[in-house]
């Protein structure tokens, strides 16, 4: 498949087509020219697809900002480098969004993958299953990240709660030290499951935990019925994953919209 045909796939299937991101009141619903999903706090609200040229896409970001700002919610444009118009980005940040770090979409077909890496020794891979194991993420991505993860323990343990088919997660122990850990979740009718969180404290990176997380997570995905993995790459990761045979597809970039206060 070539870089447009997967493009489309991809906007087609988890963009256009996009379910609810998790349990709970989410709901996503195609509103003219956009798919959003709207959830209350800390639920994540967002537009996820649009259709847009020079002449409507004022128009429409001014819609998307009265829907959210009724509701009070903050919420996320997440834009893709292929997108239109190519001005996107900048009428987003004229409407009053903030940017976020830009990174890189990449897809992996599961069988053209590199997928041999096994954990270094002394580390081992352990399911997470309960709350215990989401403590266990939550302190790799505040050590890993250095943000507060209060909103990963609420999202993971209400997906766990409701059941095994739309999330893993993995974390790495060091003995009993939580040193890495990485979730994945799955769209159940796609051929799609994403990789997400992926993160190694500082003084374990290096050793080949990142890479090993990955093939763990694709094997799993392959057994669920997946033939296809996206991840939204940092630069960091991105090298890594393109040695596993990952392909870069176009650029991501969440603009975030704050209603003002009372408004």
């Amino acid at each position: 498949m070539d870089h447009a045909a997967l493009l489309a796939l991809f906007d087609r299937d988890l963009r256009e087509g996009a379910r609810p991101d998790g349990p709970g009141d989410a709901r996503v619903e195609r509103a003219g020219a956009v798919v959003r999903q709207t959830a209350a706090a800390p639920g994540y609200s967002c537009v996820l697809w649009s259709d847009l040229d020079e002449d409507t896409a004022d128009a429409v970001i001014a819609e998307q900002i009265a829907h959210y700002t009724r509701l009070g919610l903050k919420f996320e444009w997440k834009l893709y480098g292929h997108d239109r118009p190519t001005d996107l980005g900048q009428r987003l940040r004229a409407a009053g969004f903030a940017p976020g770090p830009q990174e890189t979409l990449m897809i992996g077909r599961i069988s053209e993958l590199t997928l041999d890496a096994g954990p270094p020794r002394g580390v081992r891979f352990v399911p997470v299953t309960d709350a215990r194991g989401v403590e266990l993420v939550a302190a790799v991505h505040e050590k890993a990240f250095g943000e507060d993860s209060s909103w990963l323990r609420g999202e993971l343990l209400a997906r766990l709660a409701a059941g095994p088919d739309t999330v893993v997660a993995v974390v790495a122990l060091a003995g009993d030290e939580p040193v890495s850990a990485g979730r994945m979740e799955l769209v159940p009718g796609t051929r799609f499951a994403g990789l997400w969180g992926g993160g190694t404290v500082e003084a374990w990176r290096g050793r080949g935990i990142y890479r090993a997380l990955v093939a763990h997570r694709a094997r799993t995905a392959a057994a669920r019925g997946h033939d296809h993995l996206r991840v939204d790459a940092s630069d960091r990761s991105r090298p890594i994953l393109e040695r596993l045979g990952f392909t870069p597809l176009t650029s991501t970039t969440p603009y975030v919209y704050t209603p003002c206060s009372g408004g």
